[in-house]
C-alpha cells in the first residue's frame, strides 16, 4: 500500500519540531544564565582573564618601546605588533578554561543531576558552555583592545573589528571544544589546570605573538608556523595595520607562504576537526 500525504500529519510534525526547538532554546538559556550568575557572584575569573594579558601588554610594550623603528617588518611599532598577539592570547586562555565549569559540575555531582533531568537535548549543556566561554573570551579580548588603544597602539576600523571578531570566534570555538573534551577525559580539575598551565606559555612563545618568524631559530620558526595561534594572530595584525587584503601573504613560513584567507581556512578546518573529534566522546559521556 502506498503512503499518502496528509496535511494534518505534516502540520503536526512542523509544530512538534517548533516545540522541540523552543524547549532546547529554553534549556540553553537557563544553563547559560546559570554560568553567568556564577561569574557575577565570583568575578575573579573575568578580572584575572583581563589582568594577566594587560600586564603582558604594558610590560612588554614598555620593554621594547625604544626599539629601532626598522626592527620589525614594515616598520610597525612594537606595541602595535604585540597588541594582536595579546588579544589572541587573551581569547585563547579564556577558551582553554572552558572545561573547568564542566569539570567542577562533574566533581560536585551537578552534572549527574543534569543528566537525569528531563532535558529535551543534553547537547544544550555543551551549547551553553560554548556560548558562555565565547562571550567571556570576546569580552576580555575587546577590553584588551581598548587598553591597547589607550596606550596609543591604535584601533582597527569597522571592517577590521569585524575581521578580529570572526577570527577570535573561530579560534575560541575550536579551543573550547578541546577544553570540553579534556573535561570529560581527565580525572579531575587538578589535572585540567595542570594541562592549562603547561599549554599556555609554550604556545604563546612558540607563535608570532611576541616576535616574527624571521627572528626565530629554524626549529622554533617551524613550530610557530604550525601553531594555530599564529594563524589567528596574523589576520588580526593585518586588521590593525589597516591592510584588509586577505589575499596578501601574511605568514612567510618555512614550508611556504600563507595568505590571510589561508589563515582563516586553516583555523576553520582545525575547529571543525576538533568538534568532529570530540562529538563521539560527548555523545558517550552525555548519554
Amino acid at each position: 500500500m502506498s503512503k499518502t500525504f496528509s496535511p494534518s500529519s505534516s502540520g503536526f510534525s512542523l509544530e512538534n519540531n517548533k516545540l522541540e526547538f523552543l524547549e532546547i532554546r529554553q534549556e540553553v538559556f537557563a544553563l547559560t544564565r546559570r554560568l553567568f550568575l556564577q561569574l557575577y557572584r565570583r568575578p575573579s575569573t573575568l578580572v584575572a582573564g583581563i589582568l594577566q594579558p594587560l600586564i603582558w601588554l604594558v610590560l612588554f610594550g614598555a620593554l621594547f618601546e625604544n626599539a629601532p623603528s626598522n626592527l620589525l617588518p614594515g616598520g610597525i611599532v612594537y606595541g602595535k605588533f604585540l597588541g594582536a598577539g595579546i588579544i589572541v592570547f587573551t581569547a585563547f586562555s579564556g577558551a582553554l578554561n572552558a572545561g573547568l565549569p564542566v569539570m567542577f559540575d562533574r566533581e560536585f555531582g551537578f552534572l549527574n543531576r543534569l543528566l537525569v533531568a528531563p532535558l529535551r537535548s543534553r547537547s544544550s549543556i555543551v551549547i551553553a558552555s560554548v556560548i558562555y566561554i565565547a562571550t567571556l573570551s570576546i569580552l576580555q579580548s575587546f577590553v584588551i583592545m581598548g587598553a591597547a588603544f589607550s596606550l596609543g597602539y591604535g584601533f582597527p576600523n569597522f571592517y577590521g573589528v569585524l575581521l578580529v571578531l570572526i577570527t577570535l570566534l573561530i579560534l575560541v570555538f575550536g579551543v573550547t571544544a578541546l577544553s570540553l573534551g579534556l573535561a570529560f577525559v581527565l580525572p579531575g580539575h587538578i589535572e585540567l589546570i595542570a594541562v592549562i598551565f603547561v599549554a599556555n606559555l609554550p604556545l604563546l612563545f612558540a607563535s608570532t605573538a611576541l616576535v616574527p618568524i624571521s627572528f626565530m631559530p629554524p626549529w622554533l620558526g617551524w613550530l610557530a608556523a604550525l601553531n594555530p595561534l599564529t594563524f589567528a594572530i596574523e589576520p588580526i595584525r593585518a586588521a590593525y595595520s589597516g591592510s584588509l587584503d586577505l589575499g596578501s601573504v601574511l605568514i612567510h613560513a618555512p614550508y611556504g607562504e600563507v595568505t590571510g584567507y589561508g589563515c582563516l581556512l586553516i583555523l576553520t578546518i582545525l575547529t571543525a576537526g576538533l568538534f568532529i573529534a570530540i562529538r563521539p566522546l560527548l555523545n558517550r559521556k552525555l548519554t
